[in-house]
């Protein structure tokens, strides 16, 4: 089976470009993100900081996340429920990004998407995939963009789902993300040794997909 993993930080477009190449190769398409954002909606519902780890790491036993697919299109449950649209708040956001740095939610997530590698060809995107959950994936590129991009990325698709935001405070908390994101303890956001290195600063999405697409083809033959 082939792997394809995409690493990166935060607003970099990593689950567009990898929904969109996964289709494109035929793949089947694993937001590993929207995983951490379940179960930071979980700690969140249950009233439990996401920063007190101990607490983190002890309701996980209550913790039922799967993934589906339906069309192609990948959807995220917590128990019989789909979450699919409640994760993707700017807040749920930063609880994934406390979650994520919870040794044993790695842990607890780490054989499903080892699983879904095994029995699929895969496009999986995160922020250590080609460090630590597919180590071995025949591909591993590394997506990014300025922090400015990123942030007026974010706050364009919130304003388009009817959210409000702002983008000085979208931009803040984005880049607050990004250093904690590359100094946890546990799995760090580093590009692995082997990563292609792609910047979509000032590209469109078509033009980033097609720039994937053909490391992905060259990286391949």
């Amino acid at each position: 089976m082939n792997a394809i993993a995409i690493d990166g930080p935060g607003g970099a477009g990593k689950s567009t470009m990898a929904r969109a190449l996964a289709k494109q190769l035929g793949y089947v398409y694993v937001d590993t993100g929207a995983l951490y954002r379940a179960i930071g909606l979980y700690m969140r519902r249950l009233g439990i900081p996401t920063t007190d780890f101990d607490a983190v790491a002890g309701n996980l036993i209550g913790v039922k996340v799967r993934l589906a697919f339906r069309n192609g299109e990948q959807r995220v449950f917590l128990g019989e429920e789909d979450v699919s649209d409640a994760i993707r708040t700017q807040d749920i956001s930063i609880a994934a990004s406390n979650v994520s740095a919870v040794p044993q939610v790695r842990a607890f997530l780490f054989d499903l998407q080892r699983d879904l590698a095994k029995t699929n060809h895969v496009v999986m995107d995160g922020r250590d995939i080609g460090t630590v959950v597919l180590p071995h994936a025949q591909v591993k590129i590394f997506l990014t963009a300025s922090p400015e991009e990123r942030a007026r990325r974010r706050y364009e698709e919130l304003l388009e789902k009817g959210m409000e935001a702002d983008y000085e405070q979208v931009l803040a908390e984005l880049k607050q993300r990004d250093y904690d994101d590359s100094h946890r303890a546990v799995a760090p956001l580093v590009p692995a040794d082997d990563s292609i290195l792609v910047d979509s600063t000032g590209l469109t999405r078509e033009e980033a997909l097609q720039r994937l697409l053909k490391t992905v083809q060259e990286k391949l033959s």
